[in-house]
């Protein structure tokens, strides 16, 4: 079955345009309360937000859904993704759901699901609900109707759980860190959790006003980070996305640090301490060669999957491993979330960084990688990988590079975009060939 609605991270798309529009949140919450109304329970959704405008329309679209089917819903305000999921499992909720199009500008929204473990729905899960998306919904008796609550304290409880991630033995004392919050989800408690483990915080991007998150700041815009950090003399500097589950450094220097060398520093660290599971990292085919290598070195395997943090995730479960993540700032680590946690990997890179005593930009910097290029084309439709002009370009790439480096090209599957990625010893080979396969994807 084709999914109408869901894609790699969720439903996703442009507010008020299909398929993100208030009617379809009113059918999501219906379709998706009705899934999981199992037993003879009160039956109760968790569903927290970022701070874009249209988080109001989705929000109280999905309340009614759910309510409609007798679901009581629990209301969390601004979260981060990673808050929905770990409060979803210790509410003992039956599901749980995040208002949010992550890194994405504040016109496009989107709504994640979370079963009642806390990890994100399977793909089977999914076709299922999609199912019941086309049917007349199974509306509850007028008494059964649910009841919907906002809790107050939930920011201190995704505070307290995130500082338990932090070794007990240590404090921030004496470090200066800027963490940028990208006017999101974590505006509050990222800077909060930061501070009350004795960090000089210097916070940015939190100032939300409904049209400014991932707006030239958070991990996807680095930029101020850079600067502020470099200019405040910080020790290290944070970047959180819209909806915090990613995380992107930048050292003393003002140097970007990427997802492929936090999962080099958090799993050589696991495995020097006896604590690294599965004997391997997961990460996807866009990490670079350099991480592969560079855990190599400490007899550590490299398990590679689909692009998309759910299929890591996957992958983890399936192979027992707790450290994986992205590129992107995507870092899952199992024995603490089901999902990627932005603040809590910057946490432990935090604890590195005071463990080893060493400026960020020498415990930061674990592997030189190997040249490699990304470039984003934008289409309009259609299937442009099925083109043969496209199939001949990649082909002739491929052949190019022979066994001397790694083409990977993926159509996106949170917006109309094909992915370009090329990878080798060369890099102005690199560089012209990722060229060449943009142009023939654009000349159509």
């Amino acid at each position: 079955m084709t999914r109408k609605f869901f894609g790699t991270d969720g439903i996703r798309g442009l507010t008020n345009s299909p398929p993100m529009t208030a009617e379809t949140a009113l059918k999501v919450g219906q379709a998706a309360g009705t899934y999981f109304l199992r037993g003879d329970h009160r039956h109760r959704v968790v569903i927290g937000k970022d701070t874009r405008l249209s988080g109001y329309m989705m929000e109280s679209a999905l309340v009614a859904g759910f309510a409609s089917v007798g679901m009581d819903v629990v209301l969390l305000g601004p979260m981060p993704t990673p808050a929905v999921a770990m409060l979803t499992k210790s509410m003992r909720a039956d599901l749980g759901v995040m208002i949010s199009a992550s890194h994405n500008p504040f016109y496009d929204n989107g709504i994640k699901l979370f079963g009642p473990d806390g990890y994100k729905l399977s793909d089977e899960a999914e076709r299922a609900i999609e199912r019941l998306l086309e049917k007349e919904p199974r509306l509850a008796k007028s008494e059964m109707i649910g009841r919907a609550k906002r809790i107050d304290d939930a920011r201190g409880r995704y505070v307290h759980f995130a500082k338990s991630t932090f070794p007990d033995r240590l404090r921030l004392d004496g470090l200066k860190i800027v963490v940028d919050c990208a006017n999101g989800a974590a505006y509050h408690v990222a800077p909060d959790a930061l501070w009350e483990l004795g960090a000089d915080v210097i916070p940015l991007g939190v100032k939300p006003n409904g049209l400014n998150i991932n707006d030239a700041c958070g991990s996807t815009h680095p930029e101020l980070l850079r600067e502020t950090v470099v200019a405040s003399g910080a020790d290290i500097g944070l970047a959180l996305d819209g909806d915090a589950d990613r995380l992107i450094v930048v050292d003393e220097k003002g140097k970007v640090i990427d997802g492929d060398q936090l999962m080099a520093l958090v799993g050589t660290g696991y495995a020097r301490r006896g604590d690294l599971k599965g004997g391997a990292v997961v990460a996807t085919v866009m990490s670079n060669l350099g991480l592969e290598q560079r855990l190599a070195k400490d007899k550590i395997g490299l398990k590679r999957t689909a692009v998309g943090d759910r299929y890591v995730l996957e992958e983890m479960r399936t192979s027992g491993c707790n450290v994986g993540g992205e590129q992107s700032g995507h870092i899952i680590l199992s024995d603490h979330a089901t999902t990627g946690d932005g603040l809590v990997a910057g946490l432990q890179v935090l604890a590195a960084l005071v463990e080893e005593q060493k400026p960020a930009s020498e415990v930061l910097h674990q592997f030189d990688p190997v040249p490699q290029l990304l470039k984003n084309v934008r289409f309009n439709g259609g299937e442009p990988l099925a083109r043969k002009h496209v199939k001949d370009a990649i082909a002739a790439a491929e052949a190019e590079l022979g066994k001397k480096g790694r083409l990977v090209i993926r159509k996106s599957g949170t917006e109309p975009l094909i992915r370009v990625m090329a990878e080798g010893n060369d890099a102005a080979q690199v560089e012209r060939l990722v060229d060449e396969i943009c142009a023939a994807v654009a000349a159509d």
